[in-house]
């Protein structure tokens, strides 16, 4: 009997392997062009959608069951990105079904067919054309309906042409002066407008970028408010005159309205998003007018890096050094270190940009595997912010607030200035305590007798939260312990910051910036609105610290850095590094001085010493000889195996199980089972395995074979798992 052709799919199921399935009944004979094609077949009692990895044979088709049906008449998934994408299943060592199932929008996921990409646009009606005269002159509808005197004008044209067009677009169609109507997608040409004089040292950058022939790394290691994002701009204008597509990554959904409207102003054609504020139909008509080359330039945050790029002429990692950019759960993939890869195999430069890039990137550049261009001196006029360190040791804190500090704080502010007080810790106070017997209220699903995990408290004292596993509880009436009334919020969070700060300043809007207050769509950029350019002052988390331009900015204020000088983890210090100079760099950006001040018990330590009076690069220096003598990254490579249980032997059974398969060999060590420095979360216990090699190879040799054998132990069952190759934090 002659073999059968099969189809081998790759599913949405955490199992290493491609799954065989004969062609829908009465289809064609399975053909090389039907890779990358979607399919609705059968796993078990369910349906699921799988993509076709291969074509395959096989003797006794009756062993197999058929698909389904066909979704697509053409692959959606080819060329350059099905291949990164098996490198990347590769790479992190997970399956190439769910690795696609991460990268592909939800609709493409649960079989919907790829969204049309067709254009709208807005034209006057009849009536439109002769109640044109009686518009009040000067107004929103008057201002869009002289732009639709000369035609239809494609929606994403008016977001560049008129702000908040869309207000007045309803106006006229309530008056049927108006009308949306459906164009053919249509790929605009770019009418760029000038920008800055570029100053030498920006220059240099650019020239540089646009010499760039083919795949080539640049790590854009500029000053804060030095101008990367001209620089950017430039190397973007340029791959736009070739005709090919550019896409920027930002770390933050707040990042992205404000990169949005300087991008469209500069460009002069639609620049289109994609973050997790839009919706899923949203997402997927972006993903698909990229794919047909349609998108020219894509502004997105972390999984943006799956976005199809058939034309691709450059990729942009904005604030590189952001640990935003690594997945935390799922495919654990690093979306800078995936550019990289994405870049290669489009042949297209490359650009990391960073005020304080991470210590691999800075490894990279000076070993020559990156080209460093150097930014550092600010854009313009703008000057560096002096720095003071306020020893805060037996002074009197109004919430954390020196009074030396209150005072510089009200002279910006009667001097017309902004002020920011940065405290990376969100919610009331850290802890609720009791004053008589020492009770903290503990996270019930997070602790364990030996490791105690705080709720924080939120509220106003009214409310606690666990920032670990979310669970939320009223604050108790008396102590559970000794039933004393003595229950005091203790610590500062941004909450306490902003009440404390209305009470002292009553006369200056103070607004809260934190994930609590940001979580709604354009929460941030509508907040940042409001205080406009008048004095007031910003109360707020690290998502201050990343990339904004508030010109009015002179003072900043950081609150509380001790205890982010004594962490376990061993990059603890580099992130407060690049989080004090991230957040400093937001002062004085215009032509008003800059000043930084910063509050702490311990004026004398060597990390604060090293950046007041050498910069992050002096840092850089010393803590990459620390990490070498320690071998840490980036002179050794590391995988780590998470494992999670209701009983922690559980977990510690599959992990030393897992030890055991490991080749003894001396080129790998393994460190564990052991508890993970926070043993205990949302009711599991967890464990973790840590390995470790000087060279990449031996590590993926050791996980090859470790992983093909870890989905079928009997102790995989009992417990949740997770393979994390070059893990940012070991929590």
């Amino acid at each position: 009997m002659p073999a059968c052709p099969t189809l081998r799919l790759a599913l949405p199921v955490p199992l290493p392997q491609l799954f065989d399935y004969l062609p829908p009944v009465g289809s064609a004979v399975p053909q090389a062009s039907d890779v990358g094609r979607r399919l609705r077949v059968p796993f078990g009692p369910r349906e699921l959608i799988g993509v076709v990895e291969a074509i395959g044979q096989v003797d006794d088709p009756a062993a197999l069951r058929p698909a389904l049906q066909w979704l697509d008449e053409a692959p959606v998934l080819q060329g350059e990105l099905s291949t990164s994408l098996r490198w990347l299943a590769r790479y992190t060592h997970a399956p190439l079904g769910e690795v696609i199932a991460t990268a592909l929008p939800a609709p493409l996921r649960r079989g919907e067919p790829l969204p049309d990409t067709h254009g709208w646009a807005w034209q006057l009606t009849e009536a439109g054309h002769a109640g044109y005269g009686r518009l009040r002159s000067g107004t929103r509808p008057h201002r869009l309906a002289t732009l639709l005197l000369g035609g239809a004008i494609n929606e994403d044209l008016l977001d560049a042409q008129l702000e908040d067009w869309r207000s007045a677009a309803r106006a006229l169609l309530k008056r049927e002066h108006a009308q949306r109507i459906e164009v053919a997608a249509v790929i605009p040409q770019a009418r760029i407008q000038p920008g800055p004089q570029p100053n030498p040292q920006q220059q240099l950058a650019i020239d540089a970028l646009q010499a760039a022939d083919g795949f080539q790394p640049f790590l854009l290691d500029g000053v804060t408010g030095s101008g990367k994002t001209e620089v950017y701009l430039q190397a973007i204008c340029h791959c736009l005159q070739q005709g090919k597509q550019a896409l920027v990554l930002v770390p933050e959904i707040g990042l992205t309205p404000q990169t949005l409207q300087r991008f469209r102003s500069r460009l002069g054609i639609p620049v289109h998003a994609l973050h997790s504020g839009l919706n899923d139909n949203e997402r997927a008509r972006v993903w698909a007018a990229a794919s047909r080359g349609e998108a020219q330039v894509i502004v997105g945050t972390r999984s943006a890096i799956f976005t199809p790029l058939p034309q691709a002429g450059l990729i942009v990692i904005d604030e590189e050094h952001d640990g935003s950019y690594k997945q935390q759960d799922g495919i654990r993939y690093h979306a800078r270190d995936f550019a990289m890869v994405r870049g290669k195999a489009l042949n297209v430069p490359v650009v990391l940009g960073s005020a304080t890039p991470s210590l691999e990137s800075l490894h990279n550049a000076r070993s020559g595997r990156y080209t460093h261009l150097r930014l550092q001196q600010r854009a313009g006029d703008a000057k560096p912010p002096g720095v003071r360190v306020f020893d805060v040791r037996k002074r009197p804190l109004q919430d954390g607030l020196s009074p030396e500090v209150l005072v510089g704080i009200e002279q910006h502010l009667k001097a017309g200035s902004q002020v920011l007080v940065f405290k990376n810790r969100r919610g009331y106070a850290p802890v609720l305590l009791c004053h008589d017997c020492g009770w903290t209220a503990p996270c019930k699903r997070c602790s364990t007798p030996l490791h105690k995990t705080p709720m924080t408290v939120h509220g106003g004292g009214r409310r606690l939260q666990c920032h670990h596993c979310g669970a939320r509880q009223p604050v108790p009436l008396a102590c559970p312990d000794c039933a004393s009334l003595a229950l005091q919020p203790q610590g500062i969070g941004t909450e306490r910051l902003e009440e404390r700060l209305l009470q002292l300043f009553p006369d200056y809007p103070v607004l809260r910036i934190d994930r609590s207050t940001t979580s709604r769509r354009d929460a941030l950029e509508q907040t940042l609105a409001t205080l406009g350019d008048q004095p007031g002052i910003l109360v707020g988390t690290q998502i201050l610290a990343k990339g904004h331009d508030l010109p009015k900015l002179t003072l900043v204020v950081v609150v509380g850095i001790d205890e982010g000088l004594f962490s376990a983890d061993f990059r603890a210090s580099e992130k407060l590094a690049q989080q004090l100079i991230q957040v400093a760099g937001r002062a004085g950006r215009a032509e008003r001085p800059g000043e930084v001040w910063l509050q702490t018990h311990h004026p004398d330590n060597a990390l604060l010493h090293t950046l007041v009076n050498g910069g992050y690069h002096a840092f850089a220096d010393a803590e990459l000889l620390q990490r070498e003598a320690a071998g840490f990254p980036p002179f050794a490579h590391m995988a780590l195996l998470r494992a999670e249980a209701k009983q922690v032997e559980q977990a510690n059974e599959f992990l030393a199980a897992l030890k055991h398969l490991l080749p003894k060999q001396n080129d790998v060590e393994r460190f564990g089972p052991m508890p993970a420095p926070m043993p205990r979360r949302a009711g599991f216990q967890r464990t973790q395995l840590l390995l470790s090699a000087d060279q990449r190879r031996p590590l993926h040799a050791a996980l090859d074979g470790l992983m093909l054998q870890a989905y079928g132990l009997p102790q995989a069952r009992r417990v949740r798992w997770s393979l994390d190759v070059d893990p940012m934090d070991l929590y």
